[in-house]
């Protein structure tokens, strides 16, 4: 298939081809949380089980920095992409991997040392806290390579291959699987094993990744003039030549520079991206962590059912979230090619997928949240951990078309680089479900925790829809 299939080929058929690695890739990624709260809940117990929970509502803050930036530099490098500007491409790729590779290096940094304050914080439960702490010690030493994978996996997406990213995923969930049985199950190091098991896999994984993402990038030639030329890459995509680029944030006939290392005017340009995608992610990241400190106050054993249902609701939300990345990079690609109307089209294209998969996932949750739930809390569990997982897991599963419907929208604004009411419209959802949970869980019980969840996500898809119908976006379409 050619490189430039999501510009040309029909916008169902496009998406579809371009998030269904994606989809699968990230139901992969999800093993790494959900094997370890399964090997650790099953071989160490229910209180390592609330450990690796408590944990989680934290490295998700991280885990979303290094997404969201990822993402959002994406966009940029989508946009250069789509005009086939490759010097300029190459330029925001590197400066991307140095920005993000100095970031995580600082925020690893600052987790090793403020990682117990931060659990107290979230009235962590005492049973809990020690196994919590060794846990995050170290996974903070391996957020390097969790930024750079996911960095690279971004950049893989922008230029249209979703299916590389999906081999290293299957190939490091599958290692991570593996090292989890072997530390956890046969060497008994509890929380620890499992946090190795999971570095290893995600070292490994980007070392590898970066290799093949160089190897791929030298294949983008740029003749001397700066006009972008053809070449044939090994799996016959041909690489077009000329085009219209995206520029120091705007379109423009020509203006193509030569590949620097670092150019600030790129980390300018994608900062007005990545940085609203950032606080998007953490933000609702950070929220998480307030709601979650809401549960913890119900006690280990509740914490620990809503951590299981937590793993089920991460999965089952995969492929929105897959939907909210590919629209990114496909109305980012089309705006570079200068073709509006597939964006409207592959954003219709994305609703029918949204309420296919809904309705899927909804069925599945209803027929399967006891099994679901006692994958993870075990025969041993107690009665509130599988009645509060199974609990959560049934209301949640009738809403998850307002969350695809919601990071559909989303992902068209972000890739238009419409980013102020895609920015106010996240941080309102998270509004939502903060207050909500904090004021009426403690009150009324722990089921308002979970009741908060399609509130936040509704009305974050009314904002973003009505921005999508004034037409606003459209001009990033532009050409100077």
């Amino acid at each position: 298939m050619k490189s430039d299939y999501l510009t040309s080929k029909p916008a169902f058929y496009a998406l579809f081809v371009f998030s269904l690695p994606i989809i699968i890739g990230n139901l992969f990624q999800q093993l790494y949380t959900m094997v370890d709260s399964a090997v650790v809940g099953r071989f160490v117990g229910e209180q390592a089980l609330a450990a690796v929970g408590a944990s989680y509502s934290l490295t998700v803050v991280f885990i979303c920095v290094a997404i969201g930036g990822g993402v959002g530099s994406s966009v940029i490098v989508s946009k250069y992409f789509g005009a086939r500007n490759f010097s300029a491409m190459k330029t925001a790729v590197s400066t991307a991997f140095l920005t993000f590779l100095g970031i995580s290096v600082l925020l690893g940094a600052v987790g090793i040392v403020i990682n117990r304050p931060l659990l107290v914080l979230l009235k962590t439960p005492s049973d809990a806290l020690d196994m919590a702490l060794v846990y995050l010690r170290i996974y903070f030493l391996g957020l390097p390579f969790l930024f750079m994978y996911n960095v690279i996996s971004s950049m893989f997406n922008a230029i249209g291959n979703s299916r590389i990213p999906l081999v290293f995923l299957i190939f490091s969930s599958l290692l991570n699987v593996a090292l989890d049985f072997l530390f956890v199950a046969v060497f008994k190091t509890g929380v620890a094993g499992a946090a190795w098991a999971t570095l290893i896999a995600q070292g490994l994984s980007c070392v590898l990744s970066f290799a093949v993402f160089m190897r791929t990038l030298g294949k983008f030639k740029d003749s001397d003039d700066g006009v972008a030329t053809a070449e044939e890459t090994s799996d016959g995509a041909v690489l077009m030549s000329g085009g219209t680029s995206f520029c120091g944030g705007s379109l423009s006939r020509g203006g193509y520079r030569k590949f620097r290392l670092f150019d600030g005017r790129e980390l300018s340009s994608m900062a007005k991206i990545a940085i609203p995608s950032i606080l998007q992610q953490s933000t609702v990241s950070i929220g998480m962590m307030l709601v979650q400190s809401v549960v913890n106050s119900f006690g280990s054993e509740a914490l620990a059912g809503y951590s299981a249902f937590s793993r089920i609701a991460s999965i089952a939300i995969v492929p929105m979230a897959a939907l909210n990345n590919s629209m990114s990079s496909y109305t980012a690609q089309n705006i570079g090619a200068g073709k509006p109307e597939r964006v409207v089209k592959g954003y219709h294209a994305a609703n029918l997928m949204v309420a296919f998969f809904a309705v899927t996932l909804c069925l599945c949750i209803e027929i399967f949240y006891r099994p679901l739930i006692s994958l993870f809390i075990g025969a041993g569990g107690s009665e509130t951990a599988l009645r509060t997982g199974q609990a959560a897991l049934r209301f949640e599963g009738f809403f998850y078309c307002w969350i695809g419907f919601k990071m559909a929208c989303d992902g068209l604004l972000r890739g238009a680089g419409d980013m102020k009411v895609f920015t106010l419209a996240n941080l309102i959802n998270l509004s939502i479900r903060v207050v909500v949970s904090i004021v009426c869980a403690p009150r009324f019980g722990i089921e308002w925790v979970w009741y908060s969840v399609p509130m936040g996500w509704f009305m974050n898809f009314v904002i973003s829809f009505a921005e999508y119908r004034t037409g606003k976006w459209k001009r990033g379409l532009e050409i100077k």
